[in-house]
C-alpha cells in the first residue's frame, strides 16, 4: 500500500500506525510554475544551507580546534551540558544534533580529557569542564557577532527563527520530529 499523496505539498502520511517516508507529491499547477526544468544547484536551498554549514563549520572547526583541541561536536556537547545540565545521553544526543556515533567519540573523548563524567546513563560536565566551557563562550559569542557583522539585529533573529523552521520542517518529513 503506498502513502496516499497530497497535490503540491510534501507530505508525511500515517496511515495505521506506520508512519511513511516523506513522499513529495508535486501538482502539474507546480511543476507548469517552475522557469524551467533544470535546477541550479547554487539557488537550491538544501544545496545553500549545506555549503553554508560546511562554510561555517570549517571556520569554527580551526578556531575550537587550535585554540582548545576541541572538535566542533565536542565543544557542542560541552556547551548543552552547560546549558542543561547533567543530561540522559540520548537527550544530549538528540538536542545536538549528531550522528551517534560520532557524538559517543565525542563524549569518550571529553571523559578522557577530564571535562565530563557519566554515570548512571546521564553525562554531566566536570568542574574542569565548566571551567573550560566559561573560557570559550565568550569566544564563541564573539565568533558568532563577527559572523554577522553586516547582518542588522532583526536579520540575524530572523535567520535564526528561519533556521529552526526548516530543522523542524525537515524533521517532521524525516519522522524525527513531534
Amino acid at each position: 500500500m503506498s502513502p496516499p499523496a497530497r497535490s503540491g505539498a510534501a507530505a508525511l502520511e500515517t496511515v495505521a500506525g506506520d508512519t511513511w517516508e516523506a513522499s513529495i507529491s508535486i501538482s502539474s499547477e507546480a511543476v507548469a510554475a517552475q522557469p524551467g526544468p533544470s535546477l541550479r544547484l547554487e539557488a537550491h536551498l538544501p544545496h545553500a544551507l549545506g555549503a553554508a554549514a560546511i562554510a561555517v563549520g570549517r571556520l569554527i572547526s580551526r578556531a575550537y580546534q587550535d585554540r582548545f583541541g576541541l572538535s566542533v561536536i565536542e565543544w557542542r556537547l560541552m556547551a548543552l551540558l552547560a546549558e542543561i545540565g547533567p543530561a540522559a545521553e540520548r537527550d544530549v544526543f538528540a538536542r545536538a544534533a549528531a550522528d551517534r556515533p560520532v557524538a559517543r567519540r565525542a563524549v569518550r573523548a571529553l571523559i578522557k580529557r577530564g571535562v565530563a563524567e557519566a554515570g548512571g546513563g546521564r553525562l554531566a560536565l566536570t568542574a574542569d569542564g565548566r571551567r573550560l566551557y566559561d573560557e570559550i563562550a565568550p569566544l564563541a559569542l564573539a565568533w558568532e557577532a563577527t559572523l554577522v557583522t553586516g547582518f542588522s539585529p532583526g536579520e540575524v533573529t530572523a535567520l535564526k527563527h528561519l533556521l529552526k523552521r526548516l530543522r523542524a520542517a525537515a524533521e517532521r518529513l524525516g519522522g524525527e520530529g513531534g
